[in-house]
């Protein structure tokens, strides 16, 4: 529960849930229902019907997705959804959490990964630092990521962590947290090719060829808060 128990609907987070079991959604459903900052206002049992109700309900901030759907995937709703409804934060919802699954997640755009077993606390801290541009995977999820990472074998030769300014340490928890070049310049009140220049000096500083990449990167020397 948070503070703001008078929060109007206008101020509550919509939210979306899909889901092919519809036990399932009512599951969580329950779990966000006494929360006073959010609503759900729509669910889904298809990707298809997911995109229906996004068009419906274009209040929509953040989207609740099972990976394992018939017909539509959660990581193909997924990138849907960050085409036609850029706006939209997707929380990965799922059985496992192997490698594999979450690097497809976050390369599809996913902003959130959370396993089935999660509880009423953790499943609304995600929706809050999602919706609020930031992302969130559970400590089995952390884990995981972590554990993959291209660590050195040796301390000797391991990778330092290249120098990155304070504004682009700021810029860079940003694109972790997927704002585009205009989000980012309007936030801190700097022009998008400012943004874009920053950008680029980061990809290169770090290496890093994707979005993904450099998340890791950024993981592993903790530079980003998850």
């Amino acid at each position: 529960m948070t503070s703001s128990a008078h929060a109007t609907a206008i101020d509550r987070i919509p939210i979306l849930l899909v889901d092919d079991h519809q036990l399932v959604l009512e599951g969580v459903r329950v779990l966000l229902q006494d929360e006073p900052d959010m609503r759900v206002v729509a669910t889904a049992n298809s990707g298809a019907e997911a995109l229906r109700c996004l068009h419906a309900h274009p209040e929509v901030q953040v989207a609740v997705v099972d990976l394992n759907m018939p017909q539509m995937s959660g990581v193909q709703l997924t990138r849907a959804i960050r085409t036609t409804h850029p706006q939209v934060r997707v929380i990965a919802l799922s059985m496992f959490h192997d490698h594999a699954s979450i690097q497809e997640v976050l390369a599809a755009g996913g902003s959130g990964y959370l396993l089935k077993n999660t509880n009423g606390l953790e499943l609304a801290t995600a929706v809050r630092r999602v919706a609020a541009g930031r992302t969130f995977f559970n400590a089995e999820v952390g884990a995981t990521l972590l554990e993959n990472l291209d660590v050195p074998a040796t301390r000797d030769t391991a990778e330092r962590p290249v120098p990155l300014t304070s504004r682009e340490r700021e810029i860079l928890q940003l694109i972790a947290g997927e704002y585009s070049n205009a989000d980012i310049a309007e936030k801190l009140f700097i022009s998008e090719r400012t943004v874009e220049t920053h950008r680029k000096n980061i990809f290169t500083k770090t290496k890093s060829k994707s979005i993904v990449g450099l998340i890791q990167y950024a993981l592993r020397h903790k530079l980003i808060l998850l």
